[in-house]
């Protein structure tokens, strides 16, 4: 089935492109979202009129891309989560926690179009990348801050206490005075 794009598709084309789709994805999924429309002679004039109209918004919608790239390529977050004596984390930072923190400094950026290969999971400062328009990415500074659990910090407290107990128990025989022997004439 042949198909004409309303919108930017990822991985399937752009606004005004023919493209070729499986006739359910087309029929079930491109035409009732109103993302496509049948590829018949009369939409594809309409289309060919249209073409400025589309190109106009394109550039439209990549310079306000451009724009908000360099507003977030400023951008810090920071995260505390539960983490371990070495660094290591008990949960993770994902990307909808970054999209959820960008909302909080009022910036409204989709979860998906934060590109985290997998999520943070150590203590850290990370680059994050932010696809923003399918030709525009921005990158988030984003640090990721330990904070023991109260728990493993009274067990790390407990068991310094009493490494220091063993070393001042060790120090104490060789302090002692040594045994007087007496002296024969």
């Amino acid at each position: 089935m042949e198909v004409i794009l309303l919108e930017n598709i990822e991985k399937l084309g752009s606004r005004g492109q023919i493209v070729k789709v499986a006739g359910g994805y087309g029929r079930n999924f491109l035409l009732p979202k109103k993302m496509a429309v049948a590829a018949t002679p009369q939409n594809r004039k309409w289309v060919e009129q249209q073409r400025v109209r589309f190109l106009k918004l394109e550039a439209k919608e990549k310079s306000e891309a451009e724009e908000l790239a360099k507003l977030l390529d400023g951008v810090t977050l920071s995260f505390k989560r539960k983490s371990g004596e070495k660094g290591a984390l008990f949960g993770s930072v994902t990307a909808l926690d970054v999209a959820e923190g960008l909302s909080a400094q009022g910036y409204k950026i989709d979860r998906r179009k934060v590109h985290l290969e997998q999520p943070l999971k150590s203590i850290g400062e990370f680059d994050v990348p932010v696809k923003v328009h399918r030709e525009v990415t921005a990158t988030l500074k984003v640090k990721v801050e330990g904070e023991l659990d109260l728990q493993a910090q009274a067990a790390a407290e407990a068991q310094a206490q009493a490494k220091a107990q063993a070393r001042a128990q060790a120090k104490a025989p060789a302090e002692t005075p040594a045994e007087t022997k007496p002296e024969t004439k």
